[in-house]
């Protein structure tokens, strides 16, 4: 009823489109009975779910085949043979110059593509101020000096219906080159602490075959789209139709490249 309250609402204001995204396995159902068209893409995600919950990182490293185990090892010793120390802070931890630094990472990063911001500093001091427990922060250091960091969503404490806690890849940025930085920063930390403070999933977000070989593992997603005009609705639904078989084949290709050893 809402799905289709909404499709009502969008006819009357006269637009264009609807487009819901990340939808759940209820919304998908609503969403097919309305009419709405499905997309399909590929996130990739780590979990870290019982009965076999890792206790720390090397009993996560020992799940890995030996080909990938012997890659992060190789990677986190790069970094860290290169002097370059990690910290982290949560939430009011975080302190204004450790976010105006991050906001230095953030900007250049965009800038050094060609493209500027799209959010600005205020952003994220009224994220500090009104959802402070919701954002982690690493930060690397060489002899005292912070080169890069990166920004982690966390979710919501969660409730009894959702007892999962995740951990949500978002920002990083670096104002030095050091080998191997972006991935300790953006995945070994980020899964290190995961593991460390009870959080069962850490999404990296979309795009990027070389997260499986840090074990985040390819995941369907779904989005549902209504479109006024017909006949750019009727070519959109032809594209998602020959669309949906290639990801279909795209992630039986991934899943062949398990980085996780066989089960015994």
């Amino acid at each position: 009823m809402l799905v289709k309250a909404l499709m009502a609402w969008c006819e009357a204001e006269r637009l264009s489109s609807l487009h819901l995204l990340f939808t759940a396995d209820e919304d998908i159902v609503a969403c097919t009975e309305a009419g709405l068209m499905l997309r399909h893409t590929v996130q990739f995600h780590w979990k870290n779910v019982a009965p076999t919950k890792f206790k720390d990182f090397d009993d996560f490293l020992a799940s890995l085949n030996q080909e990938k185990r012997k890659k992060i090892r190789q990677e986190r010793r790069k970094v860290a043979e290169a002097g370059v120390i990690f910290r982290w802070s949560r939430g009011a931890d975080i302190s204004v110059e450790d976010w105006d630094f991050f906001y230095r990472c953030y900007e250049r990063t965009y800038l050094e593509h060609g493209n500027a911001p799209y959010l600005n500093r205020d952003f994220f001091a009224r994220m500090a101020t009104t959802m402070p427990e919701n954002w982690l922060l690493f930060v690397a250091e060489r002899e005292g000096v912070p080169i890069a960091c990166s920004l982690i969503a966390l979710s919501a404490e969660p409730s009894a219906e959702n007892a999962e806690k995740t951990a949500y890849g978002r920002y990083w940025g670096a104002l030095e080159r050091v080998d191997c930085l972006h991935f300790e920063a953006c995945y070994y930390q980020p899964l290190q602490w995961c593991i460390g403070h009870g959080f069962d999933s850490f999404e990296g977000g979309a795009q990027g075959e070389h997260k499986m070989a840090r074990a985040l593992l390819p995941v369907k997603t779904t989005s549902a789209h209504w479109l006024a005009h017909p006949s750019f609705a009727d070519a959109v639904e032809r594209f998602l139709e020959r669309e949906g078989q290639g990801i279909a084949n795209y992630m039986e290709d991934l899943e062949r490249r398990n980085p996780f050893k066989p089960a015994a």
